[in-house]
C-alpha cells in the first residue's frame, strides 16, 4: 500500500512539473521580445532615396546674324548716295563655304535681274578662283574688273565683292587679286587697295 501511494504522488508530481515548462518557457520568451506597441531604445530613420538629379545641358541657340549667310551685295541708290544692298541667294546649305561662296561670287558677276538694284562690276568680268584659307577668303578676277569708270564706280565694285565674300563670316578678311597679282591700286585715279580687306576697312577707307 505505501509503495502503491508513492508511485502516485511521483506521478501527479511528475504531471504538475510537466504542465509548469510550458509556462516557464513562455515566460522566458516574452522576456526577449518587445511587446506591441513598445518602442525600441534604439531606432534607425528610414532614409529616402534622394532622387539623383540629371543636370540639363546647356542649351546655347545663338542667334545668327542676318548678315551670316550667302548673300549678293547689289548697289541701290537711297536718293543722296549708293548704298550696297543685300539680296540672299539660294546655294547648296550642305556644301562647303568654298562652295556656297564661289556660286555666290559668280551670280554677283553675272548681274542683277531686278531693275530696283543695279551693279558697278563690268560686263565679262570673271570669277578665275576662290579659295577659303585660315587667313581669310582669297578671291581672283579676271582683268575686266579694273576697267571703265570713276572713283565711285571702283569704290562701288571693290565694296561689292568685299561683302559677298565675306557673307558667311561678316568679319573675314578678303583678298583681291587681279589675273593672279594682288590689286593693289584700283582705277585711274588711283584708289589704293589694302590686302587683306575687311568690312571694318573698307568703311574706314572708302566714303560708299
Amino acid at each position: 500500500m505505501v509503495k502503491s501511494r508513492m508511485r502516485r504522488v511521483g506521478m501527479l508530481f511528475s504531471i504538475v512539473l510537466i504542465a509548469a515548462l510550458p509556462l516557464g518557457l513562455s515566460g522566458c520568451l516574452e522576456t526577449d521580445t518587445p511587446k506591441t506597441g513598445s518602442s525600441p531604445t534604439s531606432t534607425v530613420p528610414f532614409a529616402e532615396p534622394t532622387p539623383t538629379e540629371t543636370p540639363s545641358a546647356a542649351v546655347t541657340n545663338p542667334t545668327p546674324t542676318a548678315e551670316a549667310e550667302a548673300k549678293v551685295y547689289w548697289l541701290r541708290n537711297n536718293g543722296k548716295k549708293l548704298e550696297l544692298a543685300p539680296v540672299k541667294i539660294d546655294v547648296d546649305a550642305g556644301g562647303t563655304d568654298r562652295e556656297q561662296l564661289k556660286a555666290t561670287v559668280e551670280r554677283l558677276l553675272k548681274g542683277p535681274a531686278n531693275s530696283d538694284v543695279t551693279s558697278s562690276i563690268p560686263d565679262g568680268t570673271k570669277l578665275n578662283t576662290l579659295k577659303v584659307e585660315k587667313d581669310g577668303v582669297h578671291v581672283d578676277l579676271s582683268k575686266s574688273f579694273t576697267s571703265g569708270g570713276g572713283s565711285t564706280s571702283m569704290q562701288a565694285r571693290l565694296g561689292q565683292v568685299i561683302y559677298t565674300a565675306s557673307s558667311l563670316n561678316p568679319a573675314e578678311p578678303v583678298w583681291v587679286s587681279i589675273d593672279g597679282e594682288p590689286l593693289v591700286v584700283l582705277g585711274g585715279e588711283g584708289l589704293e587697295v589694302s590686302q587683306p580687306m575687311t568690312r571694318a576697312d573698307f568703311k574706314k577707307g572708302f566714303s560708299l
